[in-house]
């Protein structure tokens, strides 16, 4: 499988870049691409402050699985109804779609939620950052080869950042709960799941329609298993806006966003300006939710970002060789 880190998480969900890279595209896509990714991080503060205002997080993840799911369902019914159907009448293909709904993005949803929940907004948006390193681990490992200078540079920095947010530095002792470090690792985890498990079927059937499907069949199972309805719906104003916050903006808007402007601009240039997540969830996690930050918290989480864009910076080289490659080649075949 050749699948290079975070960057080709874009190139999986993104569909292809547009032909001509004209400004006015580029810009367009671009101020997409960085909504999404300031979307993202007005949905971690969201489910924040809904779980501290009485809301329970398996109701939150099912309202957030289900809701999403229907309407991004039916979007993609709209626009690709024959393409929809055929997926859920393909055995194989429906069954992947289903292990990936509940052990990758129902699962993935479930653990960064936790991790709010026992931490905050910024340190578990931070946590689940790690996801690209670990892909990269495991490409490495399947691949059997040994990690470049570059990529070696980035799981160091990575693991020292994850060391100086949970420890300060002092590992005599844990700065954030045990249970939060656990759940953001593991959000991680189900992360570079969500990241490697579906490629085979975005490529055959398109990233929204997986995505969609994927939150509505986790949308309907999650609260059967975890019977959700046993907990109060906590329906006041503010709550009403944060619901809208993680499901309106921080999930359908961002997802079709980033989707769109991926395709006007490449998808790793779209990793690239989504990296701007992390840096928004710990800006609204301060703002909103008069979360403190040590300037120790902010070196860990510095230094896991500079790890991820220090692989995506690899892949965006990479990518424009293959494009400049590709182009010399069609010009030889003209000739």
């Amino acid at each position: 499988m050749d699948y290079q880190s975070f960057s080709n998480y874009a190139k999986m969900v993104g569909d292809e870049a547009e032909k001509g890279d004209s400004m006015s595209k580029t810009v367009k896509g671009s101020l997409m691409v960085l909504l999404a990714g300031i979307a993202w991080g007005i949905s971690g503060v969201s489910g924040q402050y809904l779980m501290a205002h009485g809301m329970d997080v398996h109701l939150l993840t099912s309202l957030r699985l289900m809701i999403s799911g229907v309407v991004l369902t039916a979007l993609v019914l709209w626009r690709h109804k024959e393409k929809v159907i055929a997926l859920v009448t393909t055995k194989k293909h429906f069954k992947e779609l289903l292990i990936y709904s509940l052990l990758g993005l129902g699962l993935n949803q479930y653990a960064y939620l936790m991790a709010i929940r026992y931490s905050n907004a910024g340190t578990a948006t931070v946590l689940q950052y790690l996801s690209p390193i670990l892909v990269l681990i495991f490409v490495s490992a399947t691949a059997k080869r040994l990690p470049t200078i570059t990529e070696s540079l980035a799981i160091l920095l990575a693991i020292l950042g994850t060391v100086i947010m949970a420890c300060h530095g002092e590992l005599s002792h844990l700065a954030i709960s045990p249970i939060g470090l656990f759940w953001g690792i593991f959000s991680a985890l189900t992360y570079a799941y969500c990241v490697i498990k579906p490629v085979n079927m975005i490529k055959t059937w398109g990233s929204l329609i997986v995505i969609g499907l994927a939150m509505l069949m986790g949308g309907v199972v999650f609260p059967i298993v975890t019977r959700a309805w046993r907990y109060p719906l906590m329906l006041t104003a503010g709550n009403l806006v944060a619901l809208i916050g993680i499901i309106g903006i921080g999930t359908i808007f961002a997802y079709t966003f980033f989707l769109k402007g991926a395709s006007l601009i490449g998808p790793v240039k779209a990793t690239l300006l989504a990296s701007i997540e992390p840096v928004a969830s710990v800006f609204f996690a301060i703002v909103l939710m008069k979360e403190l930050f040590y300037v120790i918290d902010l070196l860990g989480m510095a230094l896991i970002l500079v790890a991820v864009l220090l692989i995506s910076f690899r892949d965006l080289l990479l990518y424009q060789k293959e494009r400049r490659l590709l182009k010399a080649v069609k010009r030889q075949k003209r000739f």
